[in-house]
C-alpha cells in the first residue's frame, strides 16, 4: 500500500465515531430513564414525557389497509432479477468470463400522510404535531403478491421494472387511531387557544413519537450504547494493529493495547463529561419543576378570590331581588279579597330597574363554576408538586448513584428538597362567602 498509515486514520476515525454515538445514546437513555411522566392535565411548558393513545377527530385512512390512522407511510418493491456476464484476469494473466446472478428489489411506489393528533390519558388530551419527530411506527400492513393477484396492479403501477421477476411486496406502516404511544419532546402555548401543545423544537434535546413502550425505548438506548462501544473498542484494536504493522513491529499485541487504553482513557474523559453534563441538565429541570408550582400557587392566588368576590356580589344582588319579590308575594297575599290590592304602579320604576339590572338570575351555575376552577386549579397543583417530586427524587437517586454521585462533587451538587404536606398548603386562598340571609 502507498499510505501505511492510511488504514490506521481510517480504523481511528471509526473508532472515535462509535465512542461519540456510544455516549450520545448513553446520554439519551439517562435522559428518558429521568424525565418524569406527566398527565395531559398537568403538562407544562416544557420538555415533557407523556403516554397516552392517539386520538384524532377526522382520522386519516391508510392506503393499502384501510385503518383508521393518524399517520401512515407506504412503499411497494418490485423485485427483479438479472444475469451478469463478466470478463477478468485469473492469476495466470489469462483472460476469463464469468456469470453471477444480481437481484434485488426496486421502489416503485411510495407515499404516506400526517395529520396532528391528540394524545389521551385518564386525566385529559395534549394535541401532537408529529412534523419533525422521529417516529417509531407500526406495521399495518405487509403482503407479497404476483402478478396474478389482485393486489398486484390495483395498488401498484401498471408499468414495470427493467428485469422484473413480476413480484411487488407490500408494507406500510403509521399509528393506528386509539393505538398506546410513547411521546417525548417539547410543550409549548398553542397559539389557538390557552392550551399546551406537543411539537418541534430546536431547542428540545429530542423530539420522539414512538408506539413501543418507555421500557422498550429506553432498553433500546441502553444495548445500542454498548454495543457501538464494543465496536468502537474492536476498531481500536484495528488502529493498534495497523500501526504495529505500519511500523513493522513483530509482536502487535504492543501497539493494540495501547491503542485499546488510549481508547478507554478517552472514553472516560467523555463519560465524565457527559454524566456532568446530564447533571447539571436534571437539576435544571428540578428548579424549573419547583417554579410550575410556583406558578400554580399564584394562579391560585390571583383567580380564585376576584372570582369568588365577584360571586358573592352577584349573590347578594340576587338576594336582594328574591327579598323584593317575596315582599311583593307576601303583601299581594296578605290582600283581603275584594279590595284594591297593592300598588304596582307605585313599584313599577323599582321593578323595571330591577329587571334590566337582573335579567337573568342564575347565581348557583356562578357556584357551580368556581367549584370547577377550585377542583381543577387544585388538581394542577397537585399534578405541579407530583411532578417536582418525581423530577427531584430521580436527582437525589443520581446524586447517591455511583459513579455518578463522584462526577456530582466536581459541582457540589446537592439534592433538593422533597415538597412536603406541610409545606405544600403553605399558600392557600381563603374562600369567604356572605352569611347574610
Amino acid at each position: 500500500m502507498d499510505n501505511p498509515l492510511l488504514p490506521v486514520a481510517a480504523a481511528s476515525v471509526v473508532s472515535f465515531g462509535f465512542l461519540l454515538w456510544s455516549l450520545h445514546l448513553r446520554k439519551r437513555h439517562r435522559l428518558l430513564r429521568d424525565l418524569p411522566t406527566s398527565k395531559a392535565h398537568g403538562v407544562f411548558i416544557g420538555f415533557v414525557e407523556m403516554k397516552g393513545t392517539a386520538e384524532a377527530e377526522t382520522p386519516l385512512r391508510s392506503f393499502l389497509a384501510h385503518a383508521a390512522c393518524v399517520h401512515y407511510t407506504y412503499d411497494v418493491e418490485e423485485r427483479w432479477s438479472r444475469v451478469v456476464t463478466e470478463t477478468y484476469t485469473d492469476s495466470k494473466g489469462r483472460t476469463q468470463t464469468r456469470t453471477r446472478t444480481e437481484s434485488g428489489w426496486t421502489t416503485v411506489a411510495s407515499g404516506g400522510e400526517t395529520i396532528p393528533f391528540y394524545l389521551r390519558d385518564d386525566t385529559g388530551a395534549v394535541l401532537v404535531r408529529p412534523d419533525g419527530a422521529k417516529l417509531e411506527l407500526q406495521t399495518l400492513y405487509s403482503e407479497t403478491a404476483r402478478r396474478g393477484d389482485s393486489l398486484y396492479y390495483a395498488k401498484g403501477p401498471p408499468h414495470a421494472v427493467a428485469h422484473s421477476d413480476h413480484v411487488r411486496r407490500f408494507v406500510e406502516q403509521g399509528i393506528a387511531l386509539h393505538a398506546p404511544l410513547y411521546v417525548v419532546g417539547q410543550a409549548r402555548e398553542r397559539s389557538d387557544v390557552v392550551a399546551p401543545e406537543i411539537a418541534a423544537s430546536k431547542d428540545a434535546e429530542c423530539f420522539l413519537i414512538s408506539t413501543r413502550d418507555e421500557d422498550r425505548v429506553t432498553r433500546g438506548y441502553g444495548i445500542g450504547s454498548w454495543c457501538t462501544w464494543l465496536l468502537g473498542l474492536i476498531a481500536a484494536g484495528a488502529a493498534g494493529y495497523f500501526a504495529g504493522d505500519a511500523r513493522g513491529v513483530p509482536d502487535p499485541r504492543g501497539p493494540i493495547a495501547l491503542a485499546l487504553g488510549a481508547f478507554v482513557f478517552l472514553w472516560a474523559i467523555l463519560w465524565v463529561w457527559m454524566v456532568y453534563n446530564s447533571l447539571v441538565a436534571l437539576r435544571e429541570r428540578v428548579r424549573q419543576g419547583g417554579s410550575l408550582v410556583d406558578v400554580q400557587l399564584k394562579r391560585r392566588h390571583d383567580l380564585i378570590p376576584p372570582l369568588a368576590a365577584t360571586l358573592t356580589g352577584y349573590s347578594t344582588h340576587e338576594q336582594t331581588l328574591q327579598t323584593a319579590l317575596a315582599a311583593l308575594r307576601t303583601q299581594a297575599a296578605a290582600t283581603p279579597a275584594g279590595t284594591a290590592g297593592p300598588d304596582f304602579h307605585a313599584l313599577a320604576g323599582t321593578l323595571r330597574v330591577v329587571a334590566e339590572r337582573y335579567p337573568d338570575l342564575k347565581a348557583h351555575e356562578g357556584f357551580a363554576r368556581l367549584h370547577r376552577e377550585l377542583v381543577d386549579t387544585e388538581h394542577r397543583i397537585a399534578l405541579a408538586r407530583a411532578y417536582y417530586n418525581d423530577i427531584a427524587t430521580h436527582f437525589a437517586t443520581r446524586l447517591e448513584r455511583v459513579p455518578d454521585r463522584f462526577v456530582a462533587r466536581l459541582g457540589a451538587m446537592r439534592p433538593a428538597p422533597l415538597l412536603a404536606a406541610a409545606d405544600f398548603e403553605r399558600a392557600a386562598v381563603p374562600v369567604h362567602f356572605s352569611s347574610e340571609t
